[in-house]
């Protein structure tokens, strides 16, 4: 096989994989479309719960009460079907990597797909219920806190990417480490930079309360302590492995002396 052919063979692999990750995507999206709305009432209940009695949210858009749903929905199909999509992507690059890449990567894409979930959760179940109390008992005397169904909807999907991303920064390190970038020791190093760093991030991405941006920050730093302990230990595990392999040798070795 010439090189042409091996590249559209590799073309022709990649297209199967990316339709089955659509088609799943699909099948997905079509079983949740009777429970959209349920699916955004869940998403809407920490501002529920935070209006005051007879709040309600509101749909200034003529399409809006139909389209915001949908959108929830083909995002929770997204979640739902991202551990068949990461597989298709990684038996797609898997043939192509190294034996210690291929054990390094698929942990790697496990964790940071756990760790993103949990960004989420940490994000739905802690965080837009302290964000939502604090704007609505901060809102001023004669206003009612009637939040747009689609303004929500990005509000939300904002902090969960946020919190989703800020999950991930203990497979940052660890990639970084073990990429040799950077070291454990600069990692320690720059730890009052992290500190400062991780409450403007804070600042940034959540309302302008103490709390919310606390909720941020610390466990920024917590999973950043996480990364550097785990990339420590996987640094100490490969370089006691490289030296019991230099120090073993082949009987006939012993022959030549």
């Amino acid at each position: 096989m010439n090189i042409s052919d091996n590249f559209i063979s590799h073309l022709i692999e990649l297209r199967n994989r990316l339709m089955r990750i659509f088609i799943c995507l699909l099948l997905v999206m079509i079983a949740l479309f009777p429970f959209a709305n349920d699916i955004y009432h869940m998403l809407a209940m920490p501002m529920l719960k935070s209006l005051p009695a007879g709040g309600q949210m509101i749909a200034t858009g003529v399409v809006t009460p139909f389209f915001v749903p949908m959108k929830v929905a083909l995002l929770t199909a997204f979640m739902i079907s991202l551990p068949y999509s990461l597989y298709q992507i990684w038996a797609f690059v898997a043939p192509g990597l190294f034996t210690h890449e291929r054990r390094l990567i698929g942990p790697m894409v496990f964790a940071s797909t756990l760790l993103f979930l949990c960004g989420m959760v940490f994000a739905y179940c802690l965080v837009l219920p302290v964000v939502f109390g604090f704007i609505a008992q901060t809102a001023p005397e004669g206003v009612a806190v009637m939040t747009d169904i689609s303004k929500y909807l990005d509000f939300a999907m904002g902090l969960f990417i946020a919190f989703g991303l800020a999950f991930e920064v203990p497979v940052a390190v660890v990639v970084l480490v073990t990429a040799n970038i950077v070291s454990v020791a600069a990692l320690r190093e720059a730890r009052p930079y992290v500190v400062v760093g991780a409450f403007v991030l804070g600042a940034i991405f959540t309302p302008p309360d103490i709390v919310s941006q606390f909720m941020l920050a610390i466990p920024l730093l917590v999973l950043y302590e996480a990364g550097i302990l785990v990339a420590n230990v996987m640094q100490h595990y490969r370089s006691g492995n490289s030296s019991v392999k230099s120090s073993q040798f082949h009987p006939l070795d012993e022959q030549k002396f």
